[in-house]
């Protein structure tokens, strides 16, 4: 069985982990084949176990000629909520490769009481709703996102990302390169040195980074918060890599 994950995140690492550790048993997933793909966009990413290819396939299309070059069995897309167009285009290339697919996508994060949230569509709605929530920002968006931001002259920005940025970004901007996962004493200290009084975050999920809304709810800061983009429809979710297990024993001929 051989079983291509798209990855990049804690979520697909886990997931190839455990089926690595599955491969020697007994049963569906025995000696299962693991690749995992990933798209290249962080400089020193950490490995997971098994097979590994860096960079794009060429769209779906070209999606859908390596699983059929491959003879994948089953495609599991654990990559980023906000990874953009590739859940789309492995729902292409999974139907037309008659390949069964899954999305591992870990749950997004609720607003609890004491939380300031003000949910966006878009990094550039983000950008439109700041002037009018503080002066002091951390922005935890990534690298790739800062153009949006590059236009407000008026706002200091702490920008936290894996690798560091390039232009354009915000003029008045200290860069903060740095892998999660993160503690709240840690992001309680970044909003206090940095007299921090407004946050923006993608709604990526996970306890990785989480910290950082406790700490802004503590400190009764308003947090601006991008929406998840739309999935496929018809695509089956798991939230844990052991559901996703689950699903591909269903699927390759054993028993959960």
């Amino acid at each position: 069985m051989h079983v291509l994950i798209l990855g990049g995140t804690t979520e697909a690492r886990r997931l190839a982990e455990l089926l690595m550790a599955l491969a020697p048993a007994t049963g569906s997933l025995a000696g299962a084949r693991v690749t995992s793909s990933l798209a290249g966009r962080v400089g020193s990413p950490r490995l997971p176990p098994g097979e590994v290819r860096v960079g794009g396939f060429g769209g779906a299309d070209g999606l859908a000629a390596w699983l059929r070059t491959h003879q994948v069995d089953a495609l599991i897309d654990a990559t980023h909520p906000f990874a953009g167009t590739i859940g789309f285009h492995a729902a292409s290339a999974a139907a037309a490769a008659h390949v069964p697919l899954l999305a591992l996508r870990r749950p997004g994060w609720v607003p609890g009481a004491g939380d300031d949230w003000h949910p966006v569509a878009s990094l550039e709605e983000a950008a439109a709703v700041l002037p009018a929530l503080g002066r002091r920002v951390f922005l935890t968006t990534g690298r790739l996102g800062l153009a949006a931001f590059a236009g407000l002259d008026g706002l200091w920005f702490l920008a936290r990302s894996v690798d560091a940025p390039g232009p354009p970004y915000p003029a008045q901007m200290a860069a903060l390169p740095a892998r999660g996962p993160f503690t709240l004493d840690g992001e309680r200290e970044l909003i206090r040195r940095h007299r921090i009084d407004v946050l923006v975050t993608k709604d990526s999920g996970g306890a990785a980074t989480a910290p950082k809304l406790a700490a802004a709810r503590e400190a009764r800061i308003p947090v601006v918060v991008v929406r998840r983009p739309p999935v496929p429809q018809d695509v089956a979710v798991v939230g844990t890599p052991e559901q996703a297990v689950t699903w591909l024993r269903a699927h390759l001929g054993g028993t959960p």
